[in-house]
């Protein structure tokens, strides 16, 4: 247990919350064997929370296209870019899992250039990054370059919506000062 709140706003009680959050919150602790802060965090605006997870579960959860460590690829490379500590170490530990590597998520958060990548997963961080930092220049001649390199419309759209979706999030995350579970840090090590 943390001597450090997760927010620096009031987090809600699990029994005062509406029936489909707590619903879905339980799931994800059966799931998981915990609560990650990110869903009481969002709980105290019960509109918010149901917007940014279903559009966080649409992105995130998609079996087409991108795999689902790529995606979480996206949020680790772009989160830690945003400082946004909350889902570099949350992502993080995902993306061990989702690539069956203990080192990856270090790396990629560190210094992507210099990460265990393949050439797709290069590809899709160095993207993903030009969203990140520069959003306002991506052009026809970066969807362009993209397509060359093997990638959908539907690919170059999900590495940018998550991009910006997690661009939402680490603001969240910062303002609020979220805090990661301390569960987080020690997955697929």
């Amino acid at each position: 247990m943390s001597d450090f709140p997760i927010s620096r706003f009031d987090v809600p009680e699990l029994d005062d919350l509406p029936d489909d959050i707590r619903e879905q919150i339980l799931a994800v602790q059966e799931k998981s064997g915990f609560v990650p802060n990110v869903f009481l965090a969002f709980a105290r605006r019960p509109a918010e929370f149901r917007a940014f997870f279903a559009f966080h579960d649409a992105l995130m959860d998609s079996s087409e296209g991108l795999s689902k460590a790529e995606r979480e690829l996206i949020v680790v490379a772009t989160s830690a870019v945003n400082g946004c500590l909350y889902c570099v170490v949350a992502h993080g530990a995902i993306l061990r899992i989702r690539m069956k590597n203990p080192l990856i998520a270090d790396q990629v958060a560190t210094n992507p250039a210099k990460a265990d990548l393949t050439e797709r997963q290069r590809h899709i961080v160095e993207f993903a990054l030009k969203v990140a930092r520069d959003s306002a220049n991506v052009s026809d001649d970066d969807l362009a370059d993209m397509r060359t390199k093997g990638f959908t419309d539907d690919e170059i759209w999900d590495i940018g919506a998550i991009t910006a979706l997690f661009a939402l999030s680490n603001r969240y995350a910062n303002f609020t000062g979220m805090r990661p579970n301390a569960e987080f840090y020690g997955m697929a090590r």
